[in-house]
């Protein structure tokens, strides 16, 4: 019964329906309980560092309970975003309702997502790899899946990493920097990938140039169907989707530096090189994405096994709250500065 606790990730799509099926105000439901009710109750519930023993880790990755959990999210998603755009292309939404309409898909886009597409662009099994890309598409971040994959995981904790907070960056110039370099990363990487496989960049292996023109044809179907407007209503919804993204990405690995030796190389990724929380509810809602160094530690495991570690930097509150102080550089700085490793923060000036 313990395990049914992953429902709860599904109250943030069930809320964002609420707020489109009544409008007005209500269309603010969602951003004010993922901004400021989550906060508020994850501040009251216990942080849990117990891991699992081996037998309960195998019975749970034999129970394929959690990976329904996690597919199920993709009909979610599109409904969800379906029903949004519909209820804009047929009524007349006042501008304060466009606002809401757009953050609330924007954060099912993001939590229930991205976040879940991230889980799944680690499995094993390509199907479960391409449910991952789909659930991509709202944010129009499917080159996340080749810089993450096959960027991120080499560079995390190091200056060449796009998507990993130097320390002393505030949230704001972390995103200018991030957002665009993570996608011209993903091209290069593409780009290597293609002269390794001797595959033509007019190919059906360029997956970079096959995301382009499926998010392309994504916006354009949209304008077709719905209206040329409600096509911007998208790309405002896929905005507020990837910086959810980019906020956790700030998170995740800021002010963390990994040792460079004498040969240039890196050390390797050690659960030092990563910030983790253990809070319960943050726990929930993430799909244990806050157990973020056994992650790097072993990417294709999933998440319902993940382990704490007692050496990984601990943040002082759960990642919906950090979320929000993140947006506060110096409410940021005063909390975390002090918990970054010293000689982490040596290696940053270096």
């Amino acid at each position: 019964m313990k395990d049914l606790k992953y429902l709860t990730a599904y109250i943030v799509p069930v809320i964002c329906i609420v707020g489109i099926t009544y409008g007005s105000w209500w269309l603010f439901l969602t951003p004010i309980m993922v901004f400021v009710l989550v906060p508020f109750i994850e501040l009251l519930m216990p942080s849990l560092t117990s891991n699992l023993d081996e037998e309960t880790k195998e019975s749970k990755l034999k129970n394929k309970f959690f990976d329904v959990l996690l597919w199920l999210n993709v009909p979610i998603i599109f409904s969800v975003l379906f029903y949004g755009l519909y209820s804009y292309s047929i009524n007349s939404y006042e501008a304060y309702e466009v606002v809401g309409l757009i953050f609330s898909l924007g954060i099912v886009a993001g939590s229930n997502g991205i976040n879940v597409a991230h889980e799944l662009g680690h499995r094993q099994e390509t199907w479960e790899r391409f449910l991952g890309k789909a659930l991509l598409l709202p944010s129009l971040y499917m080159h996340f899946y080749v810089e993450h994959n096959y960027g991120h995981h080499i560079k995390a904790a190091t200056p060449d990493d796009p998507a990993s907070a130097r320390y002393n960056e505030n949230l704001y110039a972390f995103w200018l920097r991030s957002v665009p370099t993570q996608y011209k990363s993903a091209w290069k990487i593409q780009h290597r990938l293609n002269k390794v496989n001797e595959t033509k960049f007019f190919g059906l292996k360029n997956d970079m140039l096959w995301y382009t023109i499926i998010q392309i044809t994504y916006l354009v179907s949209i304008g077709i169907v719905f209206s040329w407007m409600t096509a911007v209503i998208s790309i405002g919804v896929a905005i507020v989707g990837f910086t959810l993204l980019e906020i956790i990405n700030y998170l995740e690995h800021y002010g963390l530096r990994r040792q460079q030796k004498k040969s240039g190389r890196y050390e390797v990724v050690r659960e030092i090189h990563s910030w983790n929380s253990n809070h319960a509810l943050g726990r929930i809602l993430l799909y244990e994405l806050t157990r973020h160094s056994d992650h790097h530690y072993r990417a294709s495991k999933k998440y319902q096994v993940l382990d704490y570690h007692e050496t990984s930097p601990q943040l002082p509150y759960g990642y919906p709250t950090m979320m929000v102080i993140a947006t506060i550089p110096p409410l940021w700085f005063s909390l975390v500065n002090k918990h970054v490793p010293q000689e982490m923060v040596e290696l940053s000036k270096t």
